[in-house]
């Protein structure tokens, strides 16, 4: 199934060269390229099919987040990847509550634009794939496929693929959530170097972290990989 893009871009270089990525990623077409919010919705008018926007949130003619506000309003499915230099929190909490899949920051490499596509191309397979009602763990699964991956999250000074490589491993075996000093007596390391890892996992928003109450009464954190 290929996936139909639409590249909202107002800077022509710019324009051109997010199409030839696009093109550059297997199962991803460009469908056209629009320099405005007008053109733009004057494309998605003529060609309903469009399955996704690279959106730009500086437009001549208004702003992304307003194009996007007009899509959802006339009831719009397609998704929206932003592909801009807005970095301000507002702009990103805003884009994240009109539905946003991905918002990548330029300027950024090849590699990174096609991570995020590819990305977005998982997620769009597991929700083709999904049955009409899905169980708790299918959702998590589902979203879990539009998280950046953990090779592809640099490392902190100190902290190596080879140990943080053991520690998914054995969150993701795990039947149950586990706590650091269980993971530590599963990849036989100490307990601090556990938790600066499943720390690390928690973070990037691959794991999620939560209390425990044993019998004492006093939490511990326990985490369970999210993926």
């Amino acid at each position: 199934m290929t996936t139909r893009v639409l590249v909202v871009e107002d800077e022509a270089v710019a324009a051109e060269a997010h199409a030839a990525y696009t093109n550059r990623v297997a199962g991803f077409e460009v469908a056209g390229v629009a320099h405005s919010v007008a053109e733009t919705l004057r494309l998605l008018q003529a060609d309903p099919a469009i399955d996704v926007l690279l959106l730009d949130m500086n437009l001549p003619d208004g702003h992304g987040l307003g194009l996007l506000q007009r899509l959802r309003a006339a009831g719009h499915p397609c998704d929206v990847i932003a592909v801009t230099a807005a970095r301000d929190a507002d702009v990103v909490r805003a884009a994240a509550t009109l539905g946003v899949v991905q918002y990548l920051i330029k300027p950024f490499t090849f590699p990174t634009f096609r991570a995020k596509l590819e990305q977005y191309a998982a997620y769009r397979a597991q929700l083709a794939a999904a049955p009409e009602q899905i169980a708790q763990h299918e959702v998590d699964r589902l979203l879990g496929s539009l998280r950046p991956s953990v090779a592809q999250t640099p490392l902190p000074k100190g902290m190596t693929p080879e140990t943080l490589e053991q520690v998914t491993t054995a969150l993701r075996e795990g039947s149950e959530p586990m706590s650091a000093a269980e993971v530590a007596e599963r990849i036989g390391s100490s307990r601090v170097t556990a938790r600066r890892y499943l720390e690390h996992l928690a973070d990037t928003r691959v794991a999620e972290r939560r209390p425990r109450y044993g019998r004492s009464g006093r939490p511990e954190v326990e985490y369970r990989w999210l993926s």
